[in-house]
């Protein structure tokens, strides 16, 4: 078979380049070894939010006496059942794939594929069967695995990655986190949330450490509330299996080291790209630090191979790799491109209270030069807030005192991953901050804290 675009990996990235390939009457195939939708629909984005509704479900039944709700006995989490409720949702989401792809007739290849040219790939299918398929196009989005380090091998079993953690038959009486990125922030406020004994260890001196300063501050707080023990600046140094089946890891701090016991150790220490064995070193492929080398539209130094996601240098998150397929076929297809803003990419964890941001924190900012004002509204100060019940939080604003432009935003609280879209778009559209309050907000909700941290700014806040 020849393509005009041959797609390998169907995650967020995959699926999307190889969907708008199709709209664009391009003649379109996608080579996936795993489920439809990749990582993120499957061990990903997805499953872990599904466990995180289920731990918040369970934590509200729990508080149900505070919003005189009396329930006669106390809930019970039962891992199983929301491990299964989850991977009920990722499989709901990878048919929902699979309907796409079949709806804008795209040819899907389940199996593994290496580059054989520029223009084609072998495919071992996963019958046993190998094929060869040629195409003008390749797009490699591959996606990434969770890293391994040395010292911190994952047997699968006692050292764990995320894959594992979303389908533990157990609940595990204790566990040391290692990483505080989203991934093992949100892993440690659920196993955290539904009784399980949490250690997180974090390297650098604050736990989510790309997010800024006083909303890890914040995050931090609430985990200890929820009884989760947070180590910073400390490193794992070892783990040791003893006669008891449990884990002795050792962790290095500003101390000296400190022994903890735990049933589970989960490594949340980043990502691997999935690279190898897919022929970039065959062809010549440039690769640096484990990374894809692409230019500005995505082109790899041999023609006609494209590479998105995960498997290329910046940030690995799904609406990245989204954006980078709609970016890299569209250039393909000499159509208009909306080059990727990688200066503002809304972050997110879902976490209770949750964490969002884009743009520049107020550190960045003065370090690139900004005269800057800064405004914040505290969530005690918000009716919506306290009519729900979860008060602790902010959101904080960094303005460009010269021009009234926004450089970022950064919120900890209730619901803040559905409020940082607006804060994108003005960003993206060069709006002031004016502009942002001249729009009149509902009231009562999260949202109108952002025009009052904008009036802070200015002081002019009204209910501050």
């Amino acid at each position: 078979m020849k393509y005009d675009i041959l797609v390998i990996g169907s995650g967020p990235g995959g699926y999307v380049a190889a969907i708008r390939s199709a709209q664009l009457g391009l003649k379109t195939a996608v080579v996936e070894k795993s489920e439809l939708g990749g990582i993120c629909l499957n061990w990903g984005c997805i499953p872990t939010k599904a466990l995180l509704k289920c731990a918040q479900v369970y934590k509200d039944s729990a508080n149900a006496g505070n919003y005189g709700v009396d329930i006669e006995t106390q809930p019970v989490a039962n891992l199983e059942k929301m491990v299964n409720r989850s991977r009920d949702v990722s499989s709901t989401m990878s048919k929902g794939v699979k309907f796409l792809l079949d709806k804008n007739k795209i040819d899907i290849y389940e199996g593994f594929a290496k580059l054989k040219t520029n223009s084609s790939v072998e495919v071992k299918l996963n019958t046993g069967e190998t094929t060869t398929i040629e195409a003008e196009n390749i797009i490699i989005a591959t996606g990434a695995r969770s890293r391994e380090l040395p010292n911190l091998k994952q047997d699968g079993k006692k050292i764990i990655g995320y894959r594992e953690a979303l389908v533990l038959k157990e609940k595990p009486e204790s566990m040391v986190v290692v990483g505080s990125g989203a991934i093992g922030s949100e892993f440690a406020y659920f196993f955290s949330t539904i009784g399980v004994k949490v250690t997180l260890v974090e390297f650098m001196p604050q736990i989510v450490p790309t997010e800024d300063e006083e909303i890890a501050r914040i995050l931090e707080r609430n985990f200890k509330r929820s009884k989760i023990k947070v180590m910073t600046s400390a490193t794992v140094e070892s783990v040791d299996i003893n006669e008891n089946n449990k884990c002795n890891v050792t962790i290095k701090t500003a101390k000296g080291d400190e022994q903890v016991e735990c049933d589970i150790v989960l490594s949340a220490v980043g990502i691997s790209a999935n690279i190898e064995n897919i022929g970039l070193e065959e062809l010549g492929i440039n690769v640096e630090k484990g990374r894809i080398i692409v230019d500005k539209n995505y082109k790899t130094n041999v023609d006609g191979i494209y590479a998105i996601g995960d498997v290329i240098p910046g940030p690995a998150l799904a609406h990245i790799s989204s954006a980078e397929a709609l970016a890299c076929v569209n250039y393909i297809a000499k159509q208009e491109v909306n080059p990727v803003n990688y200066n503002n990419i809304p972050g997110c964890i879902y976490t209770i209270p949750e964490v969002s941001s884009t743009g520049l924190s107020e550190k960045k900012a003065i370090e690139q030069g900004y005269s800057v004002r800064v405004g914040k509204f505290p969530f005690t100060a918000s009716g919506k807030a306290t009519a729900v019940g979860v008060r602790d939080g902010m959101v904080k604003v960094v303005i460009d005192e010269k021009t009234d432009k926004l450089l970022g935003a950064h919120l900890v609280g209730y619901n803040v991953t559905e409020l940082i879209a607006e804060m994108v778009l003005a960003i993206e559209n060069n709006l002031t901050a004016h502009d942002i309050v001249k729009a009149v907000h509902p009231h009562p909700t999260i949202n109108e804290g952002i025009v009052e941290a904008i009036e802070n700014a200015y002081n002019k806040a009204i209910h501050l």
